[in-house]
């Protein structure tokens, strides 16, 4: 796999990022100059959400395609590699990073849910490179470690638990508040899984605000589609900062293909292209 395929790790992203209830509150908080959307704002989103377990297939394969040049998802887990993004290892269905501070959380999360793992061993390490690319006191043993924690169920488990707590939850909580549909779902979810939670420019929370100084969300009486193009919008600005993300295709020839046809509940036949490969899904 090319390394410009996988996810470089999300600049923004932090250990404090990632605890436990502040992530909603960073998302809610992200829209420079724009009171929270209402609670009940969420309720108006009638149409099938991205939560329903078929369109997180959906979303889960879409985002396979762009990170894996593959719509199998699941044998994601057991993937790991230095992609020489300055990151330390990248890891798992969601590119978890040694040196960003979620693949620590993840491998504690295993570790609660069972103790004496064989990655279990690897926190002190993991504790201390956090924030470099070090693989100091990882490199080759924990690299297989992972392998063979990939094939433990409860591993699996604990890599969609913390894809669901980080990224994807927080996602589409704030696409729905924000008067989104199940394509402005997968548009925020995508964009989180890339440039990770929090509210600097080059982060969701950023992007987000950036778009909102150009468009009112549907949940603002916004126009939905005007929405989600500058969202898009300003989600390639920030793309082409950074060399690994400098192919904007999972943008141009992907979401906005969707965006273009009005898709807006993202219902399959679904075809798209990732750095020029051809992609659909059939229902």
């Amino acid at each position: 796999m090319h390394p410009s395929k996988h996810r470089t790790a999300r600049t923004a992203r932090t250990a404090l990022a990632v605890l436990v209830g502040v992530l909603p509150l960073t998302l809610a908080a992200a829209g420079t100059g724009h009171a929270a959307a209402p609670a009940a704002a969420a309720v108006s989103v009638a149409s099938v959400g991205l939560d329903d377990p078929a369109k997180k297939e959906i979303a889960m394969e879409l985002v396979s395609s762009a990170e894996n040049s593959s719509l199998d998802w699941k044998a994601q887990y057991k993937y790991i590699e230095d992609i020489g993004d300055g990151r330390g290892y990248t890891a798992g269905i969601i590119g978890f990073c040694s040196g960003t501070g979620d693949m620590l959380e993840l491998v504690q999360h295993y570790t609660d849910l069972k103790p004496g793992n064989v990655l279990a061993k690897y926190l002190p390490a993991l504790e201390k490179v956090n924030g470099t690319d070090s693989h100091s006191g990882l490199g080759s043993a924990f690299v297989s470690a992972w392998k063979t924690a990939a094939k433990d169920t409860v591993f699996q488990r604990a890599q969609n638990d913390e894809r669901d707590r980080v990224y994807f939850n927080p996602a589409v909580k704030q696409a729905k508040a924000d008067g989104l549909r199940a394509l402005g779902q997968f548009v925020y979810y995508d964009a989180i899984v890339m440039h990770g939670p929090g509210s600097s420019s080059d982060s969701f929370g950023g992007i987000r605000a950036a778009a909102m100084k150009k468009a009112k969300t549907p949940a603002q009486g916004g126009d939905e589609a005007t929405y989600l193009n500058a969202f898009l919008d300003a989600r390639k600005v920030i793309m082409k900062q950074e060399e690994a993300h400098a192919d904007t295709s999972r943008v141009d020839t992907e979401q906005r293909v969707f965006l273009n046809a009005k898709n807006f509940d993202l219902n399959p036949p679904l075809k798209w292209k990732v750095y020029g490969d051809p992609y659909q899904i059939n229902g």
